[in-house]
């Protein structure tokens, strides 16, 4: 099987995403990134565009180890030389030994758009990679809308890529620039220029219907060597082909070499981190990378993965970074907790009296899925590892509400035969709650000075009851650098809140190995 050579514009087409803005120090980053997965393009940005991109030029060499940047631009302007066009001169100026040009393959686009002649679009995309090969660039010329355009006029979609090709250019990448068309149709036309010309061929999908990866494997199917695309999928629209999903499904589906080999078990380190410097939150449903990629919910998936993981899995998670996942949920049989829990025994009345509790919360609302340390100690319990480190007798919370609004929850605890009585203010409710909890309760259990909560999420369950409805509270601490993350659920948002600190307490007790008081 060939090498695919695998063409990264997260730095330029990814960037057209909405809520997506990198500054050229987040760009020089994705940059080095790339480089050490063995992306051999990587698109730094048009640099005729704006400053930024030039920025970006200036910082990065030519060659980042085995990647070449690219510089991406358009072909000339119509009624312009190509030593005059400010685009071409600029990707000259840049320095690099690669530009990236595109130019329209759509009659509709030329007549319509450019507002030119069929002729003249010829003569602008042969002059324009004429103009930088000569100056010794690799030039990839991009057929934009060429997909659109071979249904409308597939000759002349045909004669612009030819252009190309007779000009000198390196690669010509077939664009499915508005990303409506079909792996059928993807396919019957890269074979069909592939018949046509020697010139090595790429794709660069978007994925407005949904089949950006789809068409780009069919195009390679067909012969194409080159794919585009950008980390998780990320551009204008509905975003353009994955890589995160392509590069995998290349070598482990298709059998090709492509990127760095030794790379792909760092995939997802690859996915998030991109995600992270784009401070947008990484798609749980993404494949390979995804959080719920290698995740197991249903009971009978569970005890199958127990025996053999490939009944569910379609690679191992280690593949590709990952981990495998088991949650403990309403659908989950026995299999679910003896994955995770060695404390239970197969057959046990704790185990069988267990899956019915599960499933009798999470009809009221709880979900433990994101709330791992509910879950343990609700295991812990069944088993009668739990003690008691203290009991409740009551709380109230006031606010006052004035110029200064005031919150204050007093909280009355019985730990071993002493009775405690404290009272913490707060920005909220909830805040005043855990403050009083911590007051009465660190003085005998110092260790929960350690205790930081670090997020807290409400949930609505079901808004037809209005400020009456049943609330999920998540709250999220970290004990001695670990998380604890913990769930209530109420009618009452306070007690919902007020039963999830109490676990993350509980919690943290346990794990630490603290004793009661007596």
């Amino acid at each position: 099987m060939p090498r695919i050579v695998l063409y990264d514009t997260t730095l330029r087409d990814g960037t057209q995403r909405a809520g997506i803005s990198l500054s050229l120090q987040d760009k020089v980053q994705i940059a080095h990134l790339l480089a050490e997965f063995g992306i051999d393009y990587i698109e730094g940005g048009w640099p005729a565009s704006n400053p930024k991109d030039t920025a970006f030029f200036q910082a990065v060499p030519p060659r980042l180890e085995r990647s070449r940047v690219a510089a991406f631009g358009s072909t000339r302007r119509k009624g312009l030389a190509p030593e005059q066009d400010p685009s071409l001169s600029a990707i000259v100026a840049t320095g690099v030994e690669v530009a990236t040009i595109f130019g329209k393959a759509s009659r509709f686009q030329v007549r319509h758009v450019l507002e030119t002649d069929l002729e003249e679009n010829l003569r602008m995309v042969g002059e324009s990679v004429r103009f930088l090969r000569d100056r010794g660039l690799e030039v990839i010329f991009d057929a934009e809308h060429y997909f659109d355009g071979a249904r409308d006029d597939a000759d002349y979609a045909l004669a612009v890529v030819l252009a190309a090709a007779e000009a000198g250019a390196n690669w010509i990448v077939l664009c499915d620039t508005n990303g409506g068309s079909l792996p059928g149709f993807i396919q019957r036309e890269v074979a069909r220029v592939r018949s046509q010309t020697s010139v090595p061929l790429g794709i660069h999908a978007h994925d407005d219907a949904g089949l950006a990866v789809a068409n780009s494997l069919a195009a390679v199917e067909a012969g194409a060597t080159m794919v585009q695309g950008t980390i998780n999928g990320y551009g204008e629209r509905c975003g353009n082909a994955n890589l995160c999903t392509i590069w995998p499904n290349l070598v482990f589906k298709m059998g090709y070499e492509a990127g760095r080999p030794d790379r792909l078990r760092e995939l997802t380190r690859l996915a998030r981190t991109v995600a992270e410097v784009a401070n947008l939150a990484p798609e749980a449903g993404a494949p390979y990378v995804g959080e719920n990629a290698f995740t197991h919910k249903a009971g009978v998936h569970v005890g199958a993965v127990r025996k053999h993981p490939e009944a569910y899995e379609h690679v191992p998670p280690e593949w590709v970074g990952q981990q495998r996942r088991v949650l403990v949920s309403e659908l989950a049989g026995k299999s679910n907790l003896l994955y995770h829990y060695e404390e239970l025994r197969p057959g046990s009345p704790e185990l069988a009296q267990l899956v019915e509790e599960v499933k009798r919360l999470e009809a009221q609302g709880y979900q433990f899925e994101d709330a791992e340390s509910s879950m343990a100690l609700l295991v812990q319990r069944a088993v009668g590892k739990i003690p008691e480190y203290y009991r409740v007798e009551r709380f109230h919370v006031s606010v006052t509400l004035d110029d200064h609004p005031i919150t204050e929850a007093t909280v009355r605890i019985r730990v071993g035969s002493r009775r405690l009585l404290e009272v913490g203010e707060g920005d909220g409710p909830v805040h005043a709650l855990d403050n009083a909890l911590r007051k009465a309760l660190t003085g005998i259990y110092p260790e929960l000075a350690e205790l930081k909560l670090t997020d807290y999420k409400v949930r609505v369950l079901d808004g037809r009851a209005a400020t009456a409805s049943t609330v999920r509270v998540l709250v999220r601490s970290e004990f001695r650098a670990q998380p604890v993350n913990t769930v209530g659920v109420s009618g009452n948002i306070l007690e919902a809140s007020w039963r999830a600190l109490l676990d993350a307490i509980d919690y943290s007790l346990w794990t630490a190995g603290i004793a009661p008081a007596d």
